[in-house]
């Protein structure tokens, strides 16, 4: 089917568009209503349908597909590698469920998991989904305070943990964090059940509340847990995603929408068939991981790769490894994790056989042309970026080569998904800005099926955050974006990262853009600095590729004389600091508001979620340096 008619159908005829997709998914009762808003922007869909995710993602393919590998966790830390076929998934998933029924934990009751990539992350998550327990995956290794705040918000009757986490080869461990944040905490849980890697020789545990894994499965191998049915809207898990009050939000999503968007996507997005293989580079913790890593593939009877360790570790080349080992039909990771492998020796693209390999996709944050070329010209395979938010919970923008791939445009993630009804609009008067116009991008409701219902205990939260922006009930994605002739929508920046230059607004993301075009630089991060004429004037930070033989002043120089040729005189980065490395958060997000904070000798913030502390060391050292 042509991508138009397909879009075109779910824009004007939602209700009919959404009953066909909602046949991809195994229901119990079948949806009463398609889709209800009575109150907008609040909307349920496949209104009394009851379903379950877990079910969706093993029950259903045992008999066709039980011996076919469901899930093959990797860690390069431990070196562990586990093949997992959809009937040992099916098998674990019940002992972990009988696990925690005998805990108390039912339908409706918060679980959160504080897990590493590892095989009983997908356990437990699925465990909960079969019970009809709300999981909340909190990244592993998130600092204590943050850990508590999501704890007080959902209340959970237990806590999944790890002893340790690694990274490098470094044991991280997690039961401190643990300690901190229930001593922190006003709703602590009554248990704690640990997964006990062995990596954490000195970990303690207090007696009657801390309770080992392995010996509770031990009891319950081989239990059957009887799948609990769910109304469509009910919640299936939270998210929690930063908030401007410092608060954390948490994203709930619901059961029945979500399985049809992840079935829908996996195969139109992503391309995707019963049998294939995905490999999503996503921690567990993100809205990546959630989706990509273990519903969607699951739900479309994949199999899923999921990996624990560095892009660079044992060597550049183990990603491509483990898609010439298991046969990755499509790849899915951050334009972040390819600008690390962007510093290496390119030869490492081409060591492995990757002729089953026929998408590489790309989300996270903008994707720069540069590295796009550099991917397309060393795999020999089309490099598909695309948008998404937490709150969407899977591509709002992308194209769809398992349905009809129209052609790439560098520094595009594409076309609305199925069900997004878009504008680009003016911030003042919301009136939708000509093609090539810089605008917010924002949804018209109803949101599409997989998208946020609500944030988590606060309705006014949601409206407020989502709904608050424009005099017309339109949800912001607080994003700049322009739209060409062909509906194509490129992703500008975030609207709280745009620089005010002598009364010019310039996106971080432009600049950056121009910048990395530059032979020697390997990535870029900008941002807006006060300057008492001007207002704010850019500042940039660079890594360079390695082997790069001129000076840091030439190189400095032909960075500011790039971004001028492209994007004029007003554009010219007031300073340039080379450095060996940029802070980034473990899921590869560039802290861009703590480079400001530095350089302005300001808070540089919550540092919780930083991968390596020694990176803001260097953009110290380079601020007391100076600009090359």
């Amino acid at each position: 089917m042509r991508y138009e008619d397909f879009y075109r159908r779910s824009i004007d005829e939602p209700e009919l568009f959404w009953a066909e997709q909602a046949r991809r998914i195994h229901w119990d009762t079948p949806p009463q209503k398609i889709l209800d808003q009575p109150q907008p922007p609040f909307r349920r869909w496949f209104v009394g349908g009851t379903t379950n995710l877990c079910y969706n993602a093993i029950d259903r393919h045992l008999a066709e597909r039980g011996e076919q590998l469901a899930l093959v966790a990797i860690s390069t830390e431990t070196g562990i590698t586990r093949e997992i076929t959809y009937r040992q998934l099916f098998r674990e998933v019940n002992t972990f469920a009988a696990v925690l029924v005998s805990l108390g934990v039912g339908k409706g009751d918060r679980v959160v998991i504080y897990l590493p990539n590892i095989a009983e992350a997908v356990f437990a998550m699925l465990a909960c989904a079969r019970i009809g327990a709300i999981h909340s995956v909190v990244f592993g290794g998130f600092a204590a305070h943050n850990l508590a705040l999501r704890i007080d918000d959902a209340k959970p009757r237990l806590l999944i943990a790890a002893d340790a986490g690694m990274r490098g080869g470094k044991v991280l461990p997690y039961k401190p964090m643990i300690d901190a944040a229930l001593s922190e905490s006003i709703h602590p849980p009554q248990h704690v059940l640990i997964v006990d890697r062995g990596l954490d020789a000195q970990m303690t545990r207090i007696e009657g509340r801390d309770l080992d894994y392995a010996v509770l499965r031990a009891q319950h191998e081989g239990a059957a847990v009887p799948v609990t049915w769910l109304e469509a809207n009910e919640p299936s898990y939270l998210l929690y995603t930063s908030g401007t009050t410092g608060k954390p939000k948490g994203i709930q999503r619901d059961v029945g929408g979500y399985a049809v968007a992840m079935a829908m996507s996996i195969s139109t997005v992503f391309d995707i068939a019963p049998g294939q293989v995905m490999f999503s580079t996503s921690d567990v913790g993100w809205a990546v991981g959630h989706s990509y890593n273990v519903y969607g593939p699951l739900i479309g009877g994949a199999t899923s790769l999921l990996y624990e360790g560095l892009p660079t570790r044992p060597d550049p080349g183990i990603w491509w490894r483990l898609c010439e080992r298991y046969g990755v039909r499509t790849m899915f990771s951050s334009p972040t994790g390819m600008r690390v492998l962007k510093r290496q020796d390119a030869a490492w693209l081409k060591a492995s056989d990757l002729s089953t390999l026929k998408w590489l996709f790309l989300a996270g944050e903008p994707l720069d042309e540069p590295t796009a070329h550099w991917l397309t010209d060393g795999l020999g395979v089309p490099v598909i970026d695309n948008y998404w938010q937490t709150e969407t919970g899977w591509p709002a923008i992308t194209l769809m080569p398992g349905l009809d791939l129209k052609p790439l445009k560098f520094g595009s993630p594409g076309l609305p998904s199925p069900g997004y009804r878009m504008k680009v609009i003016d911030e003042s008067t919301g009136i939708e800005q000509p093609p090539h116009q810089k605008g917010v991008l924002v949804f018209e409701p109803p949101l599409p099926p997989g998208c946020l219902t609500t944030v988590w205990g606060d309705d006014q939260r949601y409206l407020s955050s989502y709904f608050g922006h424009f005099k017309e009930l339109l949800y912001s994605s607080l994003d700049w974006a322009i739209r060409d002739e062909d509906g194509y929508i490129t992703i500008l920046g975030r609207t709280d990262d745009v620089i005010n230059v002598a009364g010019h607004r310039l996106g971080t993301r432009e600049i950056e853009e121009s910048v990395a075009t530059c032979p020697a630089v390997a990535e870029a991060a900008v941002v807006g600095v006060y300057d008492e004429l001007k207002g704010q004037v850019p500042v940039v930070f660079a890594t360079l590729k390695q082997g790069v033989a001129e000076s840091p002043h030439i190189v400095a120089q032909a960075m500011r004389q790039r971004v001028v040729d492209q994007l004029g005189g007003v554009a010219k980065p007031a300073q340039v600091y080379l450095v060996n490395a940029l802070p980034k958060t473990r899921s590869g997000k560039l802290l861009r508001r703590s480079l400001q904070a530095l350089i302005q000798h300001t808070d540089p913030g919550d540092l919780s979620t930083l991968d390596d502390p020694a990176a803001l060391d260097e953009v110290r050292r380079a601020l007391d340096r100076g600009p090359d």
